[in-house]
């Protein structure tokens, strides 16, 4: 994200705190080719104009139907059913579009959502999405996308059990600074200033937190609490998904399957699979696998580090709900994929895209934005298309991409290993 788009980001969010506190607060700016101003609008900029409306008529005015990016912090929803942004884009040809939050009055993907549907579409950065929570603190709070409707998410975030790790090994970090350092070696750096320890030992201090976090998270955890209680097809999904990539029995072929929480997936998937590896970087659900699965194998170990199983020796690549998790490191670990993986060997990962609301119960799409009690709709496809853009970087072919209620799966296929460049200049 270049420094020109966070600035028109930033005057986006700026100019919409002239709306009035009774309204939902939008701005929207729209730019030309040259990075100039081309028209702006805000909620209540023309009385009980929508900022759509006002834009249109400032359009037509000066008679200027393209542009290069519009910056919008909410993507509207009319009371019309429709998106406003899908109105301006009928009369207006943009080429980019950078979107902070979806309408608070959203609970699921809709068919015609312009930010599901279009290629050319991005997000503003965490830190301003932050920002426009705050301005409408009241809508989003009262909303679905509001955590306080699932506790146990809303009571069990991993950062918080990071800084309570961390404190217990003498070292004070705050929410912000959690925030601002949401990976392993980026928290250690941050670590070994405020503190001037040598890296070795504060890259340790931070993988040990987190690895505690996580056994503390989803040492009590069932289906209670999981939205898959209300999808009882996902077992299904997932041998649908793999049979439509495979015709060899699960059971016959190396797995290796990263990131298995509490195990309750991995031993309704693979209880039957003998040549099997389990990787976590908590070591009680690894316990609890070993126990169900006598046969496998299990390594205690972050995606990104695979070193103790060799190359080009799995069939299928497993990893269910990981992808998202905090402190992923979603590159690195898709390189280790594909050094362990053979010719012609199949990835499938899974992102969550959801909450269980017990409640009523009900499902609440999407994943949470750090740093605060809200959930994204978007950021669970967000997440699967960035997955999406290193299986290509990495050289995977056959890429596919699924929905499902509760999860979106991107799969792929290694087809040719020799020429895959990846990572940073590496050759496979």
């Amino acid at each position: 994200m270049n420094l020109n788009n966070i600035c028109w980001m930033n005057y986006s969010i700026d100019i919409s705190k002239g709306a009035s506190q009774s309204d939902l607060g939008v701005g929207v700016v729209i730019v030309s080719e040259h990075n100039e101003i081309v028209y702006s609008a805000f909620t209540g900029e023309e009385g009980n104009a929508s900022w759509c409306s006002v834009l249109l008529s400032k359009a037509r005015k000066l008679q200027i139907f393209n542009a290069q990016s519009i910056y919008i912090t909410i993507n509207t929803w009319s009371d019309a059913r429709s998106f406003d942004l899908i109105a301006l884009l009928k009369e207006i040809r943009i080429n980019k579009i950078y979107v902070g939050l979806p309408d608070p009055s959203l609970t699921s993907y809709l068919d015609n959502d312009p930010i599901i549907t279009f290629n050319h579409v991005y997000r503003y950065p965490d830190e301003l999405k932050r920002k426009i929570l705050e301005q409408n603190d009241h809508f989003f709070t009262n909303s679905k996308q509001s955590i306080k409707y699932s506790p146990y998410y809303s009571e069990n975030r991993i950062s918080d059990l990071v800084i309570g790790k961390l404190k217990s090994k003498g070292f004070i970090i705050f929410k912000d600074e959690i925030n601002a350092h949401k990976n392993r070696s980026a928290l250690a750096s941050l670590i070994c200033d405020k503190y001037g320890i040598k890296y070795s030992k504060a890259i340790n201090a931070v993988n040990n937190a987190i690895s505690e976090a996580f056994n503390s998270k989803y040492e009590g955890y069932n289906y209670s609490n999981d939205l898959r209680s209300l999808e009882l097809d996902w077992k299904e999904n997932f041998m649908s998904l793999y049979r439509n990539l495979s015709t060899r029995p699960l059971s016959t072929i190396n797995i290796l399957n990263i990131g298995v929480a509490s195990g309750h997936e991995a031993i309704s998937l693979f209880s039957d699979c003998r040549h099997i590896t389990f990787v976590d970087i908590a070591e009680d659900g690894l316990k609890k696998i070993k126990n169900q699965i006598p046969l496998s194998k299990v390594i205690i170990s972050s995606a990104s580090d695979l070193s103790s199983i060799p190359d080009n020796s799995q069939d299928l690549y497993v990893s269910l709900r990981t992808y998202n998790s905090s402190f992923f490191e979603i590159r690195e670990a898709i390189l280790e994929a594909l050094r362990v993986l053979n010719l012609n060997a199949i990835i499938i990962i899974s992102v969550a895209n959801g909450f269980l609301c017990p409640e009523q119960p009900c499902i609440i799409p999407g994943l949470i934005v750090p740093g605060t009690k809200f959930v994204d709709i978007y950021r669970g496809m967000d997440t699967a298309k960035l997955i999406q853009a290193e299986f290509i970087q990495a050289g995977f072919k056959d890429i596919q991409i699924f929905s499902t209620n509760t999860e979106i799966y991107v799969s792929a296929r290694v087809t040719d290993k020799g020429s895959a460049t990846i990572g940073f200049g590496k050759r496979v």
